[in-house]
């Protein structure tokens, strides 16, 4: 698919950097740039009614902070001569989750960067409202490594799970520019109810029936962890961009995160797209 609008999620910690690499990929990709300057909202204690002195402080301070990141953000935009819309979002876990959702159903891809991510339950709202429920692609964007969303090689995390085709339609465009796709398979299924007896073989056909040029490599993570494998082997054939599912289910109206996603998202210094 093609990236018109793009949603950048921007939080208070390291806010300049985040956005920094939102505005390169807008540019790149000559899209809008859509920024939700975001953050948590201490919700009140039950017996605070009405609402003590401090929690209502503790407000003012985080909003004002907030508006000092949006004003950052229009100023940058308006630098870059971007077409760009700002807006603030300060409010309790479910409500960011739910808005997020809204706005996600009207952008091509989001984008969250180191920043945002190093708060783990707001990472965990926006994944929510965004991917899983808005079904839209989140692109991983490092602080110190370039991102692109014009990769030359893309390694493909496959296990012929319905998220990781998922992920691969999303890609598939982006796939088509490439020069390489490296369909990567760790410790894989080889039944043939799984993998159709050769693992990787159905998704590489399914891929070079759309003109791209695909490397199926199957690897064995000789007992280290699934996302450690993907990110050396990435860096080992200079991929620019590891394409994934997004593996999770509710449980108590919670979002409950695979293992290997959980980690990509709290962890990976590596751009990273990922798609449910």
């Amino acid at each position: 698919m093609s990236f018109k609008t793009v949603l950048a999620m921007i939080g208070n910690t390291d806010p300049t950097a985040d956005l920094a690499r939102a505005i390169e990929i807008a540019i790149e990709l000559e899209a809008h740039l859509s920024v939700v300057v975001t953050s948590l909202a201490i919700p009140a204690t039950m017996g605070d009614f009405p609402a003590s002195t401090v929690w209502l402080d503790q407000r003012d301070e985080d909003l004002k902070l907030l508006d000092g990141i949006r004003k950052q953000a229009e100023s940058a935009c308006k630098t870059n001569g971007l077409s760009f819309d700002v807006d603030v979002l300060y409010a309790e876990g479910v409500f960011v989750s739910e808005e997020i959702h809204r706005r996600a159903l009207y952008a091509d891809v989001l984008v969250i960067g180191e920043g945002v991510r190093s708060d783990r339950v707001l990472t965990r709202r926006i994944v929510d409202g965004g991917v899983f429920e808005a079904r839209r692609p989140l692109l991983l964007a490092p602080k110190n490594r370039k991102t692109t969303l014009k990769p030359r090689r893309i390694l493909l995390a496959w296990n012929s799970r319905t998220e990781a085709a998922q992920a691969a339609r999303e890609a598939l465009e982006m796939m088509t520019w490439a020069e390489a796709v490296h369909v990567v398979l760790v410790d894989p299924d080889n039944s043939y109810w799984v993998s159709g007896g050769e693992p990787g073989a159905d998704v590489a056909t399914y891929l070079a029936r759309h003109g791209i040029n695909v490397v199926v490599e199957q690897l064995a993570s000789g007992d280290r962890l699934v996302e450690d494998v993907l990110e050396r082997h990435a860096l080992e054939i200079g991929a620019d961009l590891i394409v994934m599912g997004a593996y999770g289910h509710s449980r108590l109206r919670e979002r409950v995160f695979g293992g290997v996603t959980a980690s990509i998202l709290e962890e990976s210094k590596f751009p990273v797209l990922i798609a449910r």
